[in-house]
């Protein structure tokens, strides 16, 4: 545990440097080639996501933020009083600040995040804004077994998953994620998760390729975490940026290009790349109602509602443990 972390009371459960590692070496190794989106999230990922969300061609945040603003008294009145929230990959937690000055008696919030520095900060800040209120972060990866802590005297629990990150799991991954979800809740418990909806693809792909190159410098941050943490020798300049809608299988395609043939070390691996050849950094499936509202009955939720805005960019689903 770092020293913030500590400060902090926070839960350290940060995946070690072997992991991004061996993750890594595992995904460059395989057929397509990949590097894992979960890793864009060291101190500078995260800098640079904010700034994205800033963005006049990134809809996702401002937009997520306006539908919690105009709906998030009645989100609360769906949520109900007194329960335990669990938040997600909350980030520096603004979206969950707004929902829990809305909330009626909260009775804990356990905020999951893979970035220590980042979860140790928001946790200081949401102490001071909410004093009353019992905050037991924990540093983790959500997507592994993680063991929750047990407070006394809820009333039930909701998970909240902002951000559009559903979006990164093929549907049999989502599938499996919203089960495991559903075991966290329990019975009587929901889910309040943010869904990026399907829409013209030129929206989409200006939201990925935005003409500041920010998202450019996130995607290749990646690149520069691996040389700086795993000692590879990934030459930046000579790669670039790409994302695309792929309308068939209704996602964004978001890749890293080499533009020479090269060959990169990490450790005492050799990986050779041809120029054009890509490395899958991320996929983010669209979703429509009907389809996200039946891809969450098949992990043993009922849809209860959804709040979106006018243009239909993005929906808050809330949906209840069957």
């Amino acid at each position: 545990m770092n020293h913030d972390s500590a400060r902090a009371g926070v839960l350290d459960l940060e995946p070690a440097k072997a992991n991004f590692r061996d993750e890594v070496i595992a995904g460059l190794s395989g057929e397509p080639r990949t590097l894992p989106c979960k890793f864009f999230y060291d101190q500078r990922g995260a800098a640079l996501f904010q700034k994205i969300c800033e963005l006049p061609e990134y809809y996702i945040t401002r937009t997520e933020l306006q539908i919690l603003e105009t709906d998030g008294q009645d989100m609360a009145f769906h949520l109900g009083a007194g329960i335990e929230l669990i938040g997600l990959g909350t980030g520096a937690g603004t979206k969950t600040r707004i929902l829990l000055e809305k909330l009626r008696d909260p009775a804990v919030y356990v905020p999951v995040d893979i970035s220590s520095e980042q979860l140790a900060q928001s946790t200081a800040l949401f102490r001071q804004l909410f004093p009353k209120l019992e905050i037991l972060p924990i540093c983790a990866d959500y997507l592994q077994p993680f063991r929750l802590p047990s407070p006394e005297h809820i009333a039930r629990k909701v998970v909240y998953f902002p951000g559009s990150t559903i979006g990164n799991f093929d549907p049999r991954t989502a599938l499996l994620f919203l089960r495991r979800i559903a075991k966290f809740c329990e019975p009587g418990g929901g889910l309040l998760i943010g869904v990026d909806l399907q829409k013209d693809h030129d929206v989409l792909e200006r939201a990925y390729n935005d003409s500041q190159g920010v998202t450019a410098q996130f995607n290749l941050n990646l690149l520069l975490r691996a040389n700086q943490e795993l000692d590879a020798n990934f030459d930046l300049p000579s790669w670039k940026h790409r994302a695309i809608y792929n309308a068939a299988e209704g996602r964004i395609e978001m890749y890293l290009i080499s533009e020479v043939a090269q060959t990169v070390r990490i450790d005492d691996r050799l990986f050779d790349f041809e120029a054009g050849e890509k490395i899958i950094t991320e996929f983010s499936y669209k979703h429509t109602r009907a389809g996200f509202s039946a891809l969450a009955r098949a992990a043993g939720f009922q849809f209860e509602k959804m709040w979106t805005d006018k243009a239909h960019l993005f929906g808050v689903f809330y949906l209840t443990v069957l």
